[in-house]
């Protein structure tokens, strides 16, 4: 939310509702509603709930304890589907020895309908490709070992 100068998101979905609203501290507070017909912040919802700051002891368990000097990782800024390509018969935007810049283009997540570009932000050679195409990917999941340089 800080990235794109959010203030608020609001999704509603077959009796779902969420609602994300940068709180003065800027942490985001979520809302969340099941089955009802009211607006959000009435009585019957839930109050915002702050959510938790990430911490150390957080990252997947996959994670070695120790990477090596020079290796960066490029993460998923969201929730989505990983594709390599702009579509199926079109060549991956970025594989295995890809120079990257931090505005390289090195795949596309669709979240929502919305096919999101997703940029290196950091400067290498793509050591690996974390994710198979057509999978779904977390907030924060590794999608690509580089070799910062």
């Amino acid at each position: 939310m800080k990235r794109s100068e959010l203030t608020e998101f609001a999704v509603e979905e077959e009796g779902f509702k969420l609602k994300i609203r940068r709180g003065s501290n800027g942490l985001p507070l979520v809302n969340t509603s099941r089955g009802s017909n009211h607006p959000f912040y009435s009585s019957d919802t839930t109050p915002p709930i702050p959510l938790p700051a990430a911490t150390p002891a957080a990252s997947s368990p996959a994670t070695p304890p120790k990477d090596d000097a020079g290796v960066a990782f490029i993460k998923s800024p969201m929730v989505g589907t990983f594709y390599r390509s702009a579509s199926p018969e079109s060549k991956p935007y970025a594989d295995v020895d890809t120079k990257v810049v931090e505005t390289s283009v090195v795949c596309i997540i669709e979240a929502m309908k919305i096919m999101n570009e997703i940029q290196a932000e950091a400067k290498g050679v793509i050591l690996e490709v974390l994710v198979e195409n057509g999978q779904p990917v977390e907030y924060g999941q590794r999608l690509f070992k580089i070799k910062q340089g």
